[in-house]
Order: structure tokens, then C-alpha cells, then sequence
């Protein structure tokens, strides 16, 4: 009888083992296609960046370019440093970059929590109030660009034009060109557009929420703002983690909201700008497929650190 019990088991453990494979196998034939496609469009192209940053490949018309190692990214000679990473615009391109992230995620995950708070309560005409929210982020990056670009217009845009009418200022302001204030106007019209974003998952983590917990604070007599610190921000804290860390991987990569409102001015310049700048405008292919890669590298530093932390958490969790 013991025999035959232990022969049951192992039977129904090779049986689930057996079910295991098949779904895994199953998975896997269901993501090849995804696979293969994204190799193509997106892995072949960063390889072949990989590859034309190690060159002095140029768009001159030789169509010759010799394997010049990491001499793009540093390189001495003549008692001197060179390469991308001893060019001040570089390291200012950085650190717009970083400066354009910081300040832009932390102000839009604020606003985008008030605005979440606000949605998630019940009021006349709460359908239409969302549907507008969302309206600056369903805007095109470029067609918004160009829209504030136009309304900052030092000469005929409104937002001068409502500032002069207010008292506000005495005369127009060059918004977009004006060195100490180009970048902080690039981060406004950021935040107007993707505050939405922050919200709409926000929003979604709100929703999510048990009501029993509020209803018991409700009786007990507890003050909202300490409802909300002590209960519904730690639970909508891994939403917003979420949020953030797509948000700021998004913002890093920054390329057309700064192009289009101030191109050519190094002042805003971001990484992505710079790496254009190279490729396209000074034609040095590999100059510019290193400046890209560098980027890509910060960037897949940053995504793969974010995965190790989560899932470090999650093994704390289930402990």
C-alpha cells in the first residue's frame, strides 16, 4: 500500500514536471516571433553602432572606415587626452540630461499624484475631467514642441503677450533662447505633457485600493492627510516606483522635446541631441555612434540596476 502511495506521487510529479515543460515550450514558441523581430529592427542596428563607434567611419563620401579601437571614446597623445569623454560639451550634455531627469520625473510624479487624488474622487462630469487630463500627453512630442514653441515666441507668442497684459513682466522675454532659462522652460513644457502619464498609473494604483481600510479610519475619526501618508502612499508606492523609473529611462533619451524648441544651443543640449549632432551635422559616424552607445550603456546600467533592486524585493517579500 506505502508502495503504491510513493509510486502515486512520483507519477503526479512527473506528470506536473511533464505539464511545466509543455507550457514553458509553449511560451517560448509564442515569444520566438517577438524575438526575432526585435533582433532585426533593434538588434542589428545597436550592433552595428557598436561596431561603426570602434571606426572613423564619416559621411565625407570615402565610404572607408578603418577599426580605430576605443580611440572615439579616449586616447593620449602628445603628452594630451582626447576623445569623447575629455569634451567639455559632452560632459554638459550629461549633465543637461541628468539635471532635465531629475527635476522633470520628481516634479511630474508630484503633480501627477495630486491629479491622481483628484480623479480618483467622485464629482459631477468626473468622465470629461479625466478625458481632458489626458489630452497634453495624446499631443505628439514634436507637434507639442512646436505648439509652446510658438506660444514662447518672443515676438508674437501669447505667453508674453498674457504676462505684459497681467504686469508680470515690462517687456518680452526670449524664453527658448535666454541661457538661464531655455532648459527650465524645456523641463515646463516636459512636465505639462507627461504629468498625465504619471497620473493615469497613479490613478490606476488608486483604484486598486481595498475600501475597508479607509472606512475603518473614517469611523476611527482619522485626519485625510494622515490617511494618506500612512495608508494610501505606501500602497501606491510600488506604482509609482513604476512609474517613476520608466518615466526617468524615457526622459534620459530626450531628443526631440529640445531639439525643436532650442536647437543649436548647447545650453540645453542633451546626450541624444549631442550624438545627432555628431552623426548628422558634423557627418563623424563614429564620433557619433560612440556618444550613442554611451547613452545606451547608461541607460541599460540604469534598467538592469532597477531590475536587480525589484526583484531583490520581491525575494524579500516572499520571505
Amino acid at each position: 500500500m506505502e508502495k503504491a502511495s510513493v509510486m502515486t506521487h512520483r507519477d503526479e510529479r512527473e506528470n506536473v514536471s511533464s505539464m511545466t515543460r509543455r507550457r514553458v515550450r509553449a511560451a517560448w514558441m509564442f515569444l520566438l516571433p517577438m524575438l526575432v523581430t526585435l533582433a532585426l529592427v533593434a538588434g542589428w542596428p545597436l550592433l552595428r553602432t557598436l561596431w561603426f563607434s570602434l571606426t572613423d567611419a564619416s559621411l565625407d563620401g570615402s565610404g572607408d572606415a578603418s577599426f580605430i579601437g576605443f580611440d572615439n571614446y579616449l586616447f593620449y597623445d602628445d603628452g594630451e587626452w582626447y576623445g569623447i569623454l575629455t569634451d567639455p560639451a559632452w560632459w554638459l550634455s550629461v549633465w543637461n540630461t541628468v539635471y532635465f531627469t531629475v527635476i522633470s520625473v520628481s516634479l511630474e510624479t508630484i503633480l501627477g499624484v495630486v491629479v491622481a487624488l483628484v480623479l480618483n474622487t467622485k464629482f459631477k462630469g468626473q468622465g470629461i475631467v479625466r478625458a481632458a487630463v489626458l489630452v497634453p500627453w495624446a499631443i505628439p512630442t514634436i507637434v507639442s514642441a512646436k505648439m509652446w514653441g510658438w506660444m514662447l515666441h518672443d515676438q508674437f507668442g501669447m505667453i508674453n503677450d498674457l504676462l505684459m497684459k497681467l504686469g508680470f513682466i515690462a517687456a518680452p522675454i526670449a524664453w527658448t533662447a535666454d541661457s538661464d532659462l531655455a532648459l527650465n522652460v524645456v523641463i515646463a513644457v516636459d512636465v505639462w505633457k507627461t504629468t498625465p502619464f504619471m497620473a493615469l498609473l497613479v490613478l490606476a494604483a488608486l483604484q486598486m485600493l481595498p475600501s475597508d481600510c479607509y472606512e475603518a479610519a473614517k469611523i476611527d475619526g482619522i485626519h485625510p492627510v494622515r490617511v494618506f501618508f500612512k495608508v494610501t502612499l505606501p500602497l501606491i508606492t510600488p506604482a509609482i516606483m513604476v512609474a517613476v523609473v520608466f518615466r526617468a529611462l524615457d526622459a534620459l533619451r530626450v531628443f526631440d522635446l529640445i531639439y525643436v524648441l532650442t536647437p543649436s544651443n548647447e545650453d540645453t543640449m542633451s546626450m541624444s541631441v549631442y550624438a545627432r549632432q555628431n552623426l548628422v551635422d558634423f557627418q563623424d559616424v563614429g564620433y557619433g555612434s560612440a556618444a550613442s552607445t554611451l547613452l545606451f550603456l547608461i541607460v541599460a546600467m540604469l534598467t538592469v540596476l532597477y531590475l536587480y533592486a525589484g526583484r531583490n524585493n520581491l525575494e524579500q517579500g516572499g520571505r
